[in-house]
């Protein structure tokens, strides 16, 4: 039975916070109903030490005087309430619909805070989710229980790429058992709408679950719309045996919401004034993923943060690089190119792809078509910068090929419409195309028996 426990002490009242006296056994996390005059409101406990708990109200403080007001502690933390019946659905991070649709009424209540999958019993991931995207999927692959960040920058088009791969994302002769949750952390709402609307035009909406936090809802709100999404995400993959994808945009608005309630509660502050355990507190979001052994079901996560000043180094970045496995980076000079999505593959690494591609994933081609690719560009990248010092016309006619296949890499291989969901096949037929501006002898990376097979000049023959 839980231990309900009332208090009527309230000393301070500040934004979004306040301060209950007179709690000895609060828990982290545990969740508090707040009854005024005016109706019901819920919080949780953020803070408990010396007799005085701290807890943060959902809807905010607005109303809530300190004589008059019942406090209650619940003795268990925010629960919400899950189903399958929220694919096709949007909901706020408490689990209340946004889409005018009936409330969930069968269902299963959980925590939002999960639970940590025992180490032991994660699987390692191998299996190659399409994401649809060349860039992804031929260079840095997806695999499934993988956690792979994509890192963009101010303005540039990261919820186009992010609605794109949840439209576009599968595991390849599994579909009817793949699920997309998308949790938008403090979006504009202008950004809310365009997701909807997009999933709804597309028809990606029968198999994606919304949870969305406004802008100008109350701090806590963003810190629990990824937790609320990954529960969800957790009793698709392993109650019902769905392979789910979760898309979680932007966790930089999430670290802001950390740093702001941090701040209110006089923390000292750590690097770049972010609190010093958000390295911990990211950690719990993104180990949610992955595969259990004797589960069917995955969780791939994918995160999006926005760089502030386009800084890899900055906190959020560089914290989440340490626990993820990998990212996708954004290129203003590629975007300021008009190329789409502006993908530096050079800056991205997916350290788990690897064991993803190849024969019976992939194709059997796949390794070395993407690693012949990776050195290729990477020496255009170069002789663009030779070019630059000494000239065009004073390079060798190799050296021109590079810097031919560079650009072309990038219009052809890279650029992609919005609506264009290529196949991995596609991706590696357009690679062998864009290597065709190259003798045989170039092809370094590739067995001689894949060059006999795709290499261009040599398909005309069969």
């Amino acid at each position: 039975m839980m231990n309900v426990r009332e208090y009527s002490k309230i000393s301070t009242i500040k934004g979004t916070l306040m301060a209950v006296e007179g709690v000895s056994d609060a828990s982290y996390n545990e969740l508090v109903e707040i009854e005024t005059s005016s109706g019901k409101k819920r919080g949780i406990v953020v803070d408990s030490q010396l007799g005085v708990s701290i807890v943060q109200v959902f809807e905010g403080t607005t109303g809530i005087s300190p004589t008059g007001t019942k406090v209650r502690m619940l003795g268990r933390g925010l629960e919400v309430k899950i189903s399958e019946e929220m694919l096709g659905r949007i909901f706020n991070p408490l689990g209340d619909p946004l889409d005018n649709g009936p409330e969930i009424i069968k269902g299963e209540r959980r925590d939002i805070n999960g639970e940590p999958i025992n180490p032991a019993m994660r699987e390692y991931p191998e299996e190659f989710i399409q994401t649809g995207i060349s860039a992804i999927d031929g260079l840095n692959p997806l695999v499934r229980g993988q956690k792979l960040p994509i890192f963009s920058g101010s303005g540039m088009p990261s919820n186009l790429l992010a609605a794109q791969i949840a439209k576009q994302a599968t595991v390849r002769g599994e579909e009817g058992s793949f699920a997309v949750v998308f949790s938008a952390i403090g979006a504009r709402y202008d950004d809310a709408v365009f997701f909807r609307k997009f999933f709804e035009e597309t028809g990606a909406i029968n198999r994606v679950a919304m949870v969305v936090s406004l802008a100008n809802e109350p701090p806590v709100m963003k810190i629990l719309a990824p937790r609320t999404a990954l529960t969800l995400a957790e009793y698709l993959a392993f109650e019902k045996d769905m392979h789910v994808l979760a898309i979680l945009i932007d966790m930089t608005n999430y670290c802001e919401a950390l740093r702001e309630i941090s701040a209110s509660k006089e923390e000292v502050p750590g690097r770049g004034g972010y609190p010093g355990y958000m390295y911990s507190d990211l950690a719990t979001i993104y180990e949610r993923a992955g595969k259990v052994k004797g589960k069917k079901g995955s969780i791939t996560q994918m995160p999006i943060l926005t760089m502030p000043n386009d800084d890899m180094t900055h906190p959020i970045p560089d914290l989440t690089g340490y626990i993820t496995e990998g990212q996708i980076t954004f290129d203003r000079s590629l975007y300021n190119k008009g190329i789409y999505p502006p993908i530096n593959v050079l800056l991205s690494l997916s350290r788990l792809g690897k064991d993803g591609i190849g024969e019976g994933k992939t194709r059997e081609d796949h390794p070395n078509v993407m690693n012949q690719l990776f050195a290729a560009y990477a020496r255009a990248v170069d002789t663009r910068g030779l070019a630059a010092i000494i000239g065009e016309d004073s390079l060798t006619e190799m050296d021109k090929k590079y810097l031919l296949f560079g650009e072309m890499f990038e219009r052809k291989l890279i650029n992609q419409g919005l609506n264009e969901n290529r196949s991995i096949e596609t991706t590696l037929d357009i690679g062998w195309d864009l290597l065709s501006v190259f003798p045989e002898s170039e092809l370094t990376n590739i067995k001689a028996e894949y060059i006999k097979k795709y290499y261009p000049p040599y398909r005309g023959k069969k």
